[in-house]
């Protein structure tokens, strides 16, 4: 069960409501999750979903590149409803089912081409270490260019705070418990 629910629309404020609207009528078409939470602070609601909307769909990254560097953020933070989501999607932009099952168990996926395993590697290594050796840095420039190893950034940073809040907060669990995940000490919800 969720600790933070989405404000019914008869109770929200004109803030909220605006905010909403937004989100529904921007690229996505609806609230996504983690805006659940951020709403009580409307102002974080509204460049929130917006940064998401740029980092999600408007990036020089392919989908599956964009979809891998999620799940392994997902996976980093154990976020269920995050990976559910997104294995989803990254599945729909062409990613090997293998290289998603090797991300969830935590092991070194086999990937398709440079892009892709700067794309892992950058992601991984900058997640666990919190830097990104000089070596990786340019095999990442060379393979997504400046542009893009500044938008992988970005997208790892802002889905840090995706997992982060519908971690805190239980968003989508237990419906979107991934098994494929486990439980981590403290989660709410039973495995399997």
């Amino acid at each position: 069960m969720a600790r933070i629910e989405l404000t019914p629309e008869a109770e929200r404020s004109p803030e909220e409501q605006a905010v909403c609207q937004e989100a529904i009528s921007g690229i996505r078409g609806r609230v996504p999750a983690p805006m659940i939470a951020w709403l009580k602070n409307p102002e974080l609601a509204r460049r929130g979903q917006k940064l998401g909307e740029l980092l999600r769909y408007q990036t020089t990254l392919e989908p599956r590149l964009s979809e891998l560097a999620i799940l392994v953020t997902a996976r980093h933070w154990t976020a269920h409803y995050e990976w559910t989501v997104h294995k989803r999607e990254g599945l729909k932009a062409g990613m090997d089912p293998e290289v998603v099952a090797a991300i969830a168990a935590r092991r070194e996926p086999a990937l398709r081409d440079d892009a892709e395993r700067a794309v892992y590697d950058v992601s991984s290594t900058l997640l666990a270490t919190r830097r990104v050796p000089e070596p990786l840095y340019w095999r990442g420039v060379a393979a997504l260019g400046e542009r893009g190893m500044v938008e992988l950034v970005g997208i790892l940073g802002y889905y840090a705070l995706v997992a982060m809040t519908l971690n805190v907060f239980e968003i989508g669990l237990p419906e979107a418990f991934a098994p494929e995940l486990g439980a981590e000490p403290g989660d709410p919800m039973p495995v399997g």
